[in-house]
């Protein structure tokens, strides 16, 4: 019969939970990020492009680095805050959260913008001729038509999520608390001692 030991529960529950954070930490920006990459033409497009998708071709335990930097107590933004809120990003679960929608973000934000540029303009534009406004008829007309992108987005985020390695062990470490599916697994597997638990 194939059970979990309580460890191993734990880093399923775990990644699991880091998995839906970063799914919702990282859903409305990667719907405004694909609109505007769908529907606007500026002088930036073509960098913005480029470094949404950026952590597609950038090794993970960099992109971990980064935000390691960014996100540590003496970080830019790891310092305000915790200067401000009191909170601590770095080498916790929410560290693991932000690297896992960090990484999935490319993926999430193609699906959602391949979703929208299916979208007929003109059924857009028909809304806007009747009155709607703007956020009106974005939100009745295009994002139900993209509602498919947009679970797809969100399934392909998740599932990278779930199993996401480099970056989260950089920003979040191998701590019990912090210690994910695949991070369990590597740290088994490391000491050498544990192969049959990283085998479940």
């Amino acid at each position: 019969m194939f059970t979990l030991s309580a460890l191993e529960t734990e880093a399923v529950l775990l990644s699991l939970r880091v998995a839906f954070w970063s799914v919702l930490i990282s859903l409305p920006a990667a719907i405004a990020v694909a609109w505007l990459l769908a529907r606007k033409r500026f002088p930036g497009h073509i960098f913005l492009n480029g470094l949404v998708h950026l952590p597609l071709v950038v090794p993970p335990v960099v992109v971990g680095y980064l935000l390691l930097l960014l996100l540590g107590r003496n970080g830019a933004m790891g310092a305000w805050l915790w200067d401000w809120f009191s909170i601590t990003v770095a080498f916790t679960w929410r560290g693991a959260a932000v690297a896992s929608a960090v990484m999935a973000f490319p993926l999430m934000v193609r699906a959602i913008r391949l979703s929208l540029e299916s979208v007929d303009i003109r059924l857009e534009a028909a809304a806007r001729t009747l009155g709607a406004p703007p956020l009106w008829v974005f939100t009745t007309v295009s994002l139900p038509l993209m509602a498919p992108g947009i679970l797809t987005g969100a399934m392909l985020a998740f599932a990278r999520g779930f199993g996401e390695f480099g970056a989260t062990i950089m920003v979040a470490g191998a701590l019990p608390s912090t210690r994910t599916i695949a991070v369990a697994i590597y740290t088994y597997t490391e000491t050498g001692q544990q192969e049959a638990a990283a085998a479940m």
